[in-house]
């Protein structure tokens, strides 16, 4: 192999230096460049011995020219200078194996959070196959960073696997929304097709954008106009508001200590009034986003709480129907809504 981790290189198309971080097959690095890993193809980078040694040999013979402060060239600025926000990305590189016939075939991917934006964010993350958790992990991304998750094998994605972010800002924006959620979904098909379209265009790896910029809040007087203001001024369709909402969430936990920090001095009264009231705005920004499903989290106890919302959610006209069944996450605290629209 002509490469070996530590080794400096640089990217032909770019000019910058760079190191390999590792080896992931005969025709792909994993290199690092201004603390940014990514992979490339080996023919894509060559070592920066030639290039610096090209450079000098520049320098014709003779009294050399003068330079003045306005003709040096301005330093390019380094990515943690750039403002460009270019969204936050799940990436999967495929690790390529010989089978018995001697053909490249891929053997597993490799999955990465590639957060191309100035801000950094905690992310709770899980895969699932068939909707049942296969593999969950909580951590941070920085700003203009990547983040290795895990390997998936190829034949693993026969089970239809989703892919589940849950994130919020690493510093608080009263601005922005507390959580967004984003998935990716694949079918062994579209798979197929995504990994065919990566070797025709000679990409490394197949990436998913999840979102471009971390939402702000809902502007609450702008949704909140009475349906005669909207048909006398035509100022929001059904489709426009949903523009302006905050973000729906598929799971909300309504248990106390997730709601409040200071909830120990409140009746049982005030703090069910409560769980209530965040039902309620969770339950209305699931219906306002079509969401197909909605699994709201109240726990056993004395059954209160499970009681109340059932009976708000048989008055409910989009609810197709609810299950309070065993789920292997959350045991009986957990009702499943479906709904209909």
């Amino acid at each position: 192999m002509k490469y070996q981790p530590g080794d400096d290189i640089i990217i032909l198309h770019t000019n910058e230096e760079g190191k390999i971080v590792e080896i992931i097959n005969n025709k792909m690095l994993l290199v690092e460049v201004r603390g940014v890993r990514f992979p490339v193809y080996t023919d894509q980078v060559d070592f920066p011995y030639f290039r610096r040694f090209t450079k000098k040999k520049e320098i014709t013979t003779g009294k050399p020219a003068k330079k003045y402060i306005d003709d040096v060239p301005k330093e390019k600025a380094s990515a943690s200078t750039q403002t460009k926000e270019e969204g936050l990305w799940l990436s999967f590189i495929p690790k390529f194996t010989l089978d018995e016939f001697g053909d490249e075939v891929v053997e597993l991917f490799k999955l990465y959070l590639i957060n191309k934006n100035s801000i950094g964010y905690r992310f709770h993350y899980n895969q699932q196959f068939f909707g049942e958790n296969e593999f969950e992990l909580k951590g941070e991304i920085l700003m203009r960073h990547d983040f290795y998750l895990h390997d998936i094998a190829f034949s693993d994605f026969n089970d239809s696997p989703s892919f589940l972010f849950e994130f919020s800002l690493i510093t608080p924006d009263k601005m922005k929304v507390d959580y967004y959620e984003a998935s990716v979904k694949l079918k062994p098909k579209q798979l197929f097709q995504r990994i065919e379209e990566m070797k025709e265009k000679n990409e490394p790896s197949m990436v998913f954008k999840l979102f471009d910029v971390y939402p702000d809040k809902q502007i609450e007087e702008a949704v909140e106009l009475s349906e005669k203001i909207k048909k006398q001024n035509n100022v929001y369709k059904a489709e426009r508001i949903r523009e302006h909402l905050e973000p729906a969430r598929s799971v909300v936990d309504l248990h106390i200590e997730k709601l409040s920090n200071d909830w120990k001095h409140l009746n049982n009264f005030e703090i069910l009034t409560l769980q209530l009231k965040e039902f309620e705005k969770w339950y209305e920004l699931a219906v306002a986003h079509h969401l197909p499903q909605f699994t709201i989290i109240h726990g056993v106890g004395s059954g209160k709480l499970r009681d109340e919302i059932h009976d708000l959610l048989k008055t409910k006209r989009e609810v197709k129907t609810f299950i309070n069944q065993y789920h292997p996450k959350y045991g009986y605290g957990a009702t499943e809504i479906y709904f209909q629209y």
